[in-house]
């Protein structure tokens, strides 16, 4: 058995239980009797699926102070849920404090966020400000690994010309970073008003995914294929709306609902590309009710049992999980295929790569939607494929 001993535990504050639960109190069947918690120092994480780590740090968050006490208000809704079915291989690994300077946190960050991915495990991170997601990304640079990203929020966070890296522009950061290890970006929910048009235009020239809220008003399950090849998730609670999550400075009267969020992280949970979960924003300080910690909670919840129910499906030929479709285009002699699981009715695409028309070489097969495969029957070429198209090709 291998010793998977954590290499960065001196970044890492142990947690003290009594200022947040009273595990005397809880049934074995909730959390807070199922994990292991890191309250002396953690000798190994032999068996761990997913690891909590709460971030103190909110320097970066404009007109959003006190983001930084959210690790344990979360955590003391979180460990009353109750687990389902399944065993809870799951650790808390206890709290960054802010380091000396906004640096410091974000080395500590990335630096432990790689090591648990060399573990092959999942990093759950519980913010503080949303300029950390630049350092949630950091980990994967730091293993030097091509992802895919995905940010929930209201707000596009892209600024120019800015000298220190805050919640308002850390995507320029992310995005300009050299080397470059992001391959595509999706934007979830934003909200046109509040969306510079040459920003978008910018996005979309260069092919990444743009979902603003309107896309998500009939439901979430087009975001499903979207999270499906997704490695990276950061979400900004200020995309929920103010009366399903108060606690942030920056919450708007529209939004998603909290229930939109927990789909969206039970989708994130499902994903097997899914390699780290980041929630930023929550701030206890300004949160009526508890309503936003509670909503946090209850999404960690849901990624955990998105994550324990993964399928590990993917389609091949002569594989009789699949249905293969093939759809002809009339008017211009081509084909397109689709398959769908019989066991999940999740659907993917193939997708030509290496170029174009007959110096094609093969094709790759791409999560999408049976919405995808209704535009490609009425000989319409779905956005998502063309999108992918460009960036294969």
């Amino acid at each position: 058995m291998v010793h998977r001993k954590i290499m960065f535990e001196e970044f890492l504050t142990p947690l003290n239980l009594s200022s947040f639960i009273d595990l005397k109190n809880l049934h074995d069947t909730q959390w807070g009797k199922q994990i292991r918690f890191n309250t002396e120092g953690i000798e190994d994480l032999i068996g761990i699926d997913l690891a909590i780590i709460g971030v103190m740090e909110d320097r970066g968050s404009l007109r959003n102070s006190g983001c930084a006490e959210a690790p344990d208000a979360v955590r003391h809704h979180l460990y009353k849920l109750y687990k389902q079915q399944y065993d809870l291989n799951i650790a808390d690994l206890g709290n960054i404090i802010r380091g000396v300077t906004m640096r410091d946190t974000y080395v500590a960050l990335s630096k432990l966020v790689a090591e648990l991915l060399r573990m092959k495990i999942v990093p759950v991170i519980i913010g503080g400000s949303h300029d950390l997601t630049y350092a949630q990304y950091g980990g994967y640079q730091e293993l030097e690994e091509i992802i895919n990203v995905a940010v929930v929020d209201s707000f596009i966070d892209i600024r120019e010309n800015e000298p220190e890296i805050n919640s308002d522009n850390y995507l320029m950061r992310l995005m300009m970073h050299q080397p470059n290890y992001l391959f595509n970006y999706s934007h979830i929910a934003y909200q046109t008003h509040f969306a510079p048009p040459h920003t978008l235009e910018t996005l979309d020239k260069l092919h990444f995914d743009l979902y603003r809220l309107g896309k998500l008003f009939d439901g979430t399950v087009e975001m499903e294929p979207v999270l499906r090849s997704t490695n990276m998730l950061s979400f900004d609670i200020s995309a929920v709306r103010y009366s399903d999550a108060p606690g942030n400075r920056n919450a708007t009267p529209n939004g998603l609902r909290g229930e939109d969020a927990c789909q969206i992280a039970r989708y994130a949970g499902l994903s097997e590309q899914m390699t780290s979960f980041g929630l930023y924003e929550i701030n206890p300080m300004v949160d009526d009710r508890e309503q936003t910690v509670q909503l946090a909670a209850q999404m960690v919840w849901y990624f955990a049992d998105g994550f324990y129910s993964r399928r590990k499906e993917h389609p091949r030929d002569n594989d009789e999980s699949f249905t293969k479709y093939i759809i002809h285009f009339r008017q211009n002699h081509y084909e397109m295929t689709f398959w769908k699981s019989i066991k999940s009715d999740m659907w993917w695409m193939e997708v030509p790569v290496g170029g174009r028309g007959r110096i094609r070489r093969k094709n790759k097969v791409l999560p999408c939607s049976y919405e995808d495969y209704q535009s490609a029957c009425k000989e319409e070429l779905p956005e998502r494929w063309l999108k992918a198209y460009h960036k294969l090709s």
